[in-house]
């Protein structure tokens, strides 16, 4: 093949699109294209696609910023404590992103310790007890482990006796299709799937050199791919991309809510499944490298914004070491990052929400925590909303 032509299609914005790169090239250069990478740049992946051809995916295409991995390996402390307010994302967009009702309302209901009250708080309460299981960083990820966490995530939860697992079974006793206006896709044949299950767990818990954000995602495409269970399937492999990122030392994962960012971009979420078992049906091979490249747009890359101003913590510690702010303004601190994180927030709210403090108490800690930088104001017709800087 011309290397001029070979350079070209590899640095096209359709690369990920093969259909596309057939339309604006032609099938037999397309064909030889497919020949070279499969030679030359293709990262082969110790998983197998339902024929037992192994994955691969395009490394020099797909390069994570430094700034992700930053932010979800920075250490996590009271002080910069997002875990409330990420939980509370997480819940409601994984839930959005399956059509399941949910309301914010019920999640901080059950965050709050309260017992759930019918089928849509029951999933909520589910997603709960899965994302404080992914925490424990005792919970090693195993089959019989997986298995736990679908349980009382998902499992206990559902009322259709024939999506319920059978007893002593890891995985679905049937068939699975996935629907659209036709099959979309249809998930590993249920007799394979111990085996193939199996092969995932070696493949995540190996020292393979792939970089860390980038094995997540894989992870999480081949849940979705193999469809283990009859229901479910989505929330798991969202959970299990954020366990294995706590596995590997990311503390900062579960203070950032992965599934916001997915719902936001939830259109190009499934199109990047679809477009991978799409080119596969033209260079015969899956190619998870449009999965990657979502993530890395729409998920990672984006992680930043997550995150504070650098300063704001230091000028905080600062005054607290200066004894310029009291011990229930540190509280009210603390439970703003929690709660709120960058979010918006009002003095009301607050005061309802913290339940041990005076209104009055709590907005002089507002005025002055404005005052010192560390809070920012926004006015919306007769009413005040804070944020931290």
């Amino acid at each position: 093949m011309d290397a001029k032509l070979f350079a070209a299609m590899i640095a096209d914005k359709k690369l990920y699109d093969l259909q596309k790169i057939q339309y604006k090239y032609c099938v037999e250069d397309v064909a030889d294209f497919i020949e070279l990478l499969k030679s030359t740049m293709y990262t082969v992946i110790p998983l197998r696609d339902f024929s037992g051809q192994k994955l691969v995916y395009l490394e020099n295409v797909t390069k994570v910023g430094m700034g992700a991995l930053k932010l979800l390996l920075s250490p996590q402390s009271s002080a910069a404590a997002f875990g409330i307010k990420a939980m509370e994302d997480e819940i409601h967009s994984t839930l959005i992103i399956e059509n399941i009702e949910s309301s914010r309302d019920s999640i901080r209901k059950i965050l709050n310790g309260y017992a759930p009250a019918g089928e849509s708080e029951n999933r909520i309460y589910g997603m709960k007890k899965g994302l404080e299981f992914i925490a424990d960083p005792e919970n090693k990820i195993t089959e019989i482990n997986l298995h736990q966490l679908y349980q009382i995530t998902v499992g206990d939860f559902l009322d259709e006796e024939n999506q319920q697992l059978l007893p002593g079974k890891m995985y679905r006793h049937g068939d699975v299709f996935i629907m659209g206006s036709k099959v979309e896709h249809q998930g590993l044949h249920h007799t394979q799937l111990p085996e193939y299950m199996a092969q995932l767990m070696d493949f995540i818990n190996r020292k393979d050199g792939i970089n860390d954000l980038l094995k997540a995602a894989i992870i999480h495409f081949y849940i979705g791919y193999l469809h283990p269970f009859f229901d479910g399937n989505g929330r798991t492999a969202r959970l299990v991309h954020l366990w294995y990122l706590v596995q590997q030392g990311y503390s900062s994962a579960l203070y950032v809510p992965f599934s916001s960012h997915i719902k936001d971009s939830q259109k190009s979420y499934y199109k990047a499944y679809s477009l991978t078992e799409q080119n596969a049906k033209i260079s015969g091979i899956i190619d998870v490298t449009p999965f990657l490249v979502y993530f890395i747009e729409n998920v990672y890359n984006r992680l930043e914004t997550e995150k504070p101003k650098s300063d704001t913590f230091s000028i905080f510690q600062k005054l607290l070491d200066e004894g310029k702010i009291t011990e229930k303004e540190r509280d009210l601190w603390n439970f703003v990052l929690s709660a709120y994180g960058t979010g918006e927030f009002s003095t009301k709210q607050l005061e309802r929400d913290f339940g041990n403090a005076a209104y009055a108490t709590v907005r002089g800690f507002v005025l002055k925590f404005e005052a010192l930088g560390l809070l920012s104001g926004q006015k919306y017709a007769n009413k005040n909303k804070y944020r931290i800087c």
